[in-house]
């Protein structure tokens, strides 16, 4: 299993924070309908918990892990207005109405795992990961082109890195690491900013979606803090 630590930095100002790792071989391949429909099934819990109650929808979006996050960002010297983690992106565009992309099973499984957690939640091909990983923040001058987007400014967020440099963050993963078709060793990676709680039913959920839907084979799963 590749190595994780956690930079100093920012264990200085997330005290709590834990990353909730999964490694597995898995089949991607085109999500089974079955997925699909827990994924409408979670979104359609969602909306309605939000329709119903407009407590209940001001509490998704304050969630104490979206407060986490933000105030690392903070701290770290970026404006957290400025960037939406990835789970909470998620949550938004359900509330929307404009449903998740059909990308392969094993990124359906990472955003169904990141709606029921309400964590950032990113899954990494690790064929492409050169040496060990760091979650550290980002450095000036450290971009890298994120999956469907423009060249992603990386200096001051939370990043993870390894020998070849950043690769994923809570908000944009990268082209380099990206999940493709094909036989893949993964590692499907739990940002809980704000600590533990819960974070062993997500990854224990993870690793039996992942069997389940990607034929998942030699799971492990680790909490790194």
């Amino acid at each position: 299993m590749i190595e994780l630590t956690i930079d100093p930095q920012i264990r200085a100002i997330a005290p709590s924070l834990a990353v909730g790792v999964v490694q597995c071989d898995a089949a991607v391949s085109d999500s089974p309908e079955a997925l699909w429909k827990d994924i409408e099934h979670t979104c359609s819990e969602i909306k309605q918990a939000c329709f119903a109650n407009a407590l209940a929808q001001h509490g998704f979006f304050q969630a104490i892990e979206f407060s986490a996050l933000r105030n690392l960002v903070r701290c770290l010297g970026k404006d957290p207005a400025r960037y939406r983690g990835s789970a909470e992106a998620l949550l938004r565009r359900v509330m929307q109405g404009k449903g998740l992309y059909r990308i392969n099973c094993v990124v359906e499984v990472n955003n169904l795992v990141s709606l029921e957690s309400k964590h950032s939640v990113g899954t990494y091909n690790l064929g492409t990961v050169d040496g060990n990983v760091q979650f550290r923040p980002g450095r000036p001058g450290e971009r890298y082109k994120g999956i469907g987007k423009a060249e992603f400014d990386l200096e001051g967020l939370p990043v993870f890195a390894d020998d070849l440099g950043p690769f994923g963050s809570p908000f944009s993963d990268s082209e380099r690491t990206m999940i493709v078709p094909g036989n893949l060793t993964v590692s499907l990676a739990i940002i809980a900013c704000s600590g533990q709680a819960g974070l062993e039913f997500a990854l224990s959920r993870a690793a039996s979606l992942l069997s389940k839907y990607a034929g998942a084979k030699n799971v492990i799963t680790s909490i790194r803090e």
